[in-house]
């Protein structure tokens, strides 16, 4: 298979299911509301750089500013992050993690880490060996959507 053939298509499949099932399996068994992918997204950022501020948010997920007030406005009222208004200009916030978005995003992150687990013991040496040795190639390859998306 030659990237002009059908590798594109196929990984971005093969990614676009693993994380689709990942999510739906941690659906299963959560406490507390839903969060949306965009709404995990932005409390990730918040918690990766506590005191972003929106519009820094916004640049960051590429979403319009009035989006990431949007998602703000949900996570606050869930009590996942709060918002911290600057001395020096009242119309602009700092976005932090709560104790309780934090507790929610770590619990998240352990039940992946758990489920990944599990499935990768189901397979046998030759599939693992064959995905660490992919990891940094997909490394680089997300650098480069990276670099491009900010340039």
């Amino acid at each position: 298979m030659s990237t002009d053939e059908d590798l594109p298509g196929a990984f971005a499949g093969v990614l676009l299911g693993l994380n689709r099932l990942i999510r739906r399996r941690l659906r299963q068994g959560l406490t507390g509301p839903r969060l949306r992918g965009a709404q995990v997204e932005l409390l990730r950022l918040v918690a990766d750089n506590p005191g972003i501020s929106v519009s820094a948010a916004a640049r960051e997920l590429y979403l319009a500013g009035n989006s990431v007030s949007t998602l703000v406005n949900q996570l606050s009222g869930a009590g996942l992050i709060g918002r911290e208004v600057r001395r020096d200009d009242r119309r602009s916030a700092r976005l932090l993690p709560t104790p309780e978005g934090e507790a929610r995003l770590r619990a998240w992150q352990e039940r992946r880490t758990a489920l990944v687990r599990e499935h990768l013991a189901r397979l046998g040496e030759e599939d693992l060996a064959a995905l660490e040795a992919a990891l940094p190639a997909m490394r680089r390859l997300a650098e480069s959507l990276q670099e491009e998306v900010t340039a």
